[in-house]
């Protein structure tokens, strides 16, 4: 079986309302799909990672919040952000979270079709692969980690 590695990167999944909703309709996705995907000798792995240390943000390479990479990839297209109120109440200061575009609109949460349309690209190797060489922690994500209460 070939092993397809989803990972989940977010903010918070207490509070923040955008990486709630993203949990659900990735978990809905991941269900209604991986019936036809184990059947092409596929298997999903889910791994949701809490980005909670600029170094976590390094390692991932996390542009904004929420973001899903299938096998390393980033499915949810080009970043782009608004004011969170959810995250500005964790960390006490204006954060920026992504938004989704799709069909025209634009979302607070990634729409099904979305989520759906980016995994089975991703799979099928149909995803722009290009990463960047160089990455350094936006600052809106430095921002919000280091205004964090400390535990």
């Amino acid at each position: 079986m070939k092993t397809i590695v989803i990972d989940f990167l977010y903010l918070d999944l207490n509070t923040c309302e955008r990486c709630l909703g993203t949990d659900q309709v990735l978990e809905n996705v991941i269900a209604d799909i991986a019936p036809a995907l184990i059947n092409k000798d596929f298997t999903i792995t889910l791994r949701k990672t809490k980005i909670d240390s600029v170094e976590r943000a390094f390692q991932y390479h996390f542009v904004s919040s929420p973001t899903i990479l299938v096998n390393g990839i980033d499915i949810l297209g080009e970043v782009k952000e608004n004011l969170c109120e959810s995250c500005g109440d964790i960390c006490g200061t204006e954060t920026l979270c992504r938004v989704f575009e799709y069909e025209g609109n634009y979302y607070n949460e990634p729409p099904y079709g979305l989520l759906k349309e980016g995994i089975l690209k991703a799979i099928n190797g149909s995803m722009n692969k290009e990463k960047k060489s160089t990455y350094q922690v936006p600052g809106n994500i430095n921002n919000f980690l280091h205004k964090l209460p400390k535990s």
